[in-house]
């Protein structure tokens, strides 16, 4: 069996290591983890990813999708890989309930739910540039909350609001 082709954003960001620098803004956690080392994810990475990402309102941790660490690393090369201010990520089904109940704005079947989803900002990068880059990487849904100042970013199908 011949050998994979790269995906999307591999084909982007062909680098011997990913990294990605988060900051939980409900939380006040920061990381800086490297997930990703010549061709693997690192198991010790995407745990601390995920940790970090977690369902701040009750704890719960899942398991995120890597290729959106992956569409966050690629994202993130535009701007000097400044750290990633996190408004939200993983929600769990509760809590997806409970923000739904307070907000229009939140989906019955969110791709947070799924851990294929997280809303952030990058400090120092206006929020028009950063919904342009992560248009650029053609890849998921890409939502622009300029009231709210933050983008969605997710690894559902390709589409923009």
């Amino acid at each position: 069996m011949g050998a994979m082709a790269p995906s999307w954003v591999e084909a982007k960001v062909m680098k011997p290591e990913r990294w990605l620098h988060l900051l939980n803004l409900h939380t006040g956690e920061s990381a800086s983890v490297v997930y990703w080392v010549k061709g693997q994810y690192i198991n010790e990475g995407l745990w601390a990813i995920n940790h970090v990402l977690r369902d701040h309102h009750n704890g719960e941790v899942a398991e995120m999708d890597p290729k959106l660490f992956d569409l966050m690393y690629a994202v993130s090369a535009n701007f000097g890989r400044r750290p990633m201010n996190i408004i939200s990520a993983y929600r769990s089904p509760e809590t997806n309930e409970m923000l739904r109940q307070h907000s229009e704005g939140v989906a019955k079947h969110s791709y947070h739910v799924k851990g294929q989803a997280i809303d952030l900002r990058v400090p120092g990068v206006p929020l028009r540039q950063l919904k342009k880059a992560s248009l650029a990487q053609r890849a998921g849904g890409v939502g622009y909350y300029p009231s709210s100042d933050f983008i969605h970013l997710d690894t559902g199908p390709i589409r923009t609001w």
